[in-house]
């Protein structure tokens, strides 16, 4: 009875054993797989240099902090659907410019009077995920409209200058729209046009939104309560950790987030070291984006190695002081906020997942659609 009894405890443990490893060599498969991207490979030279134009012509006019703003005006490029016909293509890039230019602006004029800069941000994160997931934008969705706005929350402009800083950024826009449209009509006469997706309103939508929005603004109020110098990078990161639907995305994007931003920020402290010329800040944005852009359908971790230090750069050397940031203070603060955007971001995943929370937004959002209609 014995043996037998020691035998199946050597089963049982074998068993176990064997589950666990094989749970391990799958959570590594999928950490470290690198994936074959479904992009052109021209796609990451023509976002770069969309991007990055903006900047050459700053650093030229030895203006870069204009340049710097009119370059997240063009980031709309990133939005530019690979199907449908060519005005699907432009209205969708459009919009995502008018979203930009409208976020950008709350931003500047919310940053006049603080204690608006809360309330502006629910609106305009809800207002800019319930546009990501009507539409249904893959990565990086509406990451950088949200992000223009959070910055121009923090970022000291007078109200004179207020309609410049727009302007900027709306010429940014303009410019990328222009290459989109140039970039667009290339692709339709060397490529197969895919039918674009029809829209319409999926049901949770409003929920789902409105759970996102609210644990990124919490990420954000927390950040400034704690008086941390970079909120907005506290509330973008747990926007990308958020967007993972299933909970298995979400670790191994949170986990990517962290080992991504732990050498992003070694790459940041030894770039800032160099003491770079206006020249040489536009020329390491064009090569980070280029980088970016290769790598985030690829394996997202390698991308923010870039992501960081392009976050740096962009908040950093966008001010109007050009004072260039220093290594040590930045990477202290980049680390804190990362690591309270991945942990807020992860509840914020739990609670998608919850019914009991699920259940009264649900009632919410079906009065809402009977009003409506």
């Amino acid at each position: 009875m014995g043996k037998k009894l020691r035998n199946q405890h050597v089963v049982w443990r074998t068993a176990l054993w064997t589950r666990i490893k094989s749970l391990i060599d799958g959570e590594l498969d999928h950490l470290l797989k690198v994936n074959r991207s479904k992009r052109p490979w021209h796609m990451p030279i023509i976002a770069a240099l969309a991007i990055s134009f903006p900047v050459f012509v700053g650093a030229y006019f030895d203006a870069l902090p204009s340049g710097i703003k009119a370059s997240l005006g063009a980031m709309i490029i990133l939005n530019l659907p690979l199907v449908g016909t060519l005005p699907y293509r432009l209205v969708t890039v459009m919009a995502w410019g008018f979203a930009m230019a409208m976020s950008f602006a709350l931003g500047l004029i919310a940053q006049q009077l603080p204690w608006l800069r809360l309330p502006v941000f629910v609106l305009m994160a809800f207002g800019v995920v319930v546009l990501g997931r009507y539409y249904r934008q893959p990565p990086p969705a509406g990451l950088f409209v949200m992000m223009a706005g959070a910055i121009a929350l923090f970022m000291p402009t007078p109200l004179a200058q207020v309609p410049a800083a727009m302007g900027l950024v709306v010429l940014g826009s303009g410019a990328s729209m222009l290459l989109a449209a140039l970039y667009t009509l290339f692709l339709l006469m060397t490529r197969a046009v895919a039918p674009a997706p029809v829209y319409h309103y999926e049901a949770d939508t409003i929920g789902d939104s409105a759970i996102v929005a609210g644990f990124v603004s919490l990420t954000l109020a927390l950040a400034m309560f704690f008086e941390m110098p970079y909120p907005y990078w506290a509330a973008m990161s747990c926007f990308i950790i958020i967007q993972g639907m299933q909970l298995r995305t979400m670790w191994i994007k949170q986990l990517h987030r962290l080992l991504g931003t732990i050498a992003g920020m070694a790459v940041a402290g030894w770039m800032l070291s160099w003491g770079l010329s206006q020249w040489g800040v536009a020329a390491s944005i064009l090569a980070m984006m280029l980088l970016i852009e290769s790598l985030v359908d690829r394996h997202y971790g390698l991308a923010v190695i870039f992501i960081t230090p392009l976050t740096i750069f962009i908040a950093e050397y966008g001010s109007a002081s050009m004072v260039a940031p220093i290594a040590e203070e930045v990477m202290r603060a980049r680390m804190l906020d990362t690591a309270l955007g991945c942990v807020v971001g992860l509840g914020g995943g739990l609670a998608i997942h919850s019914m009991r929370l699920r259940r009264p937004l649900r009632r919410i959002e079906h009065w809402l659609l009977a009003r409506v209609g």
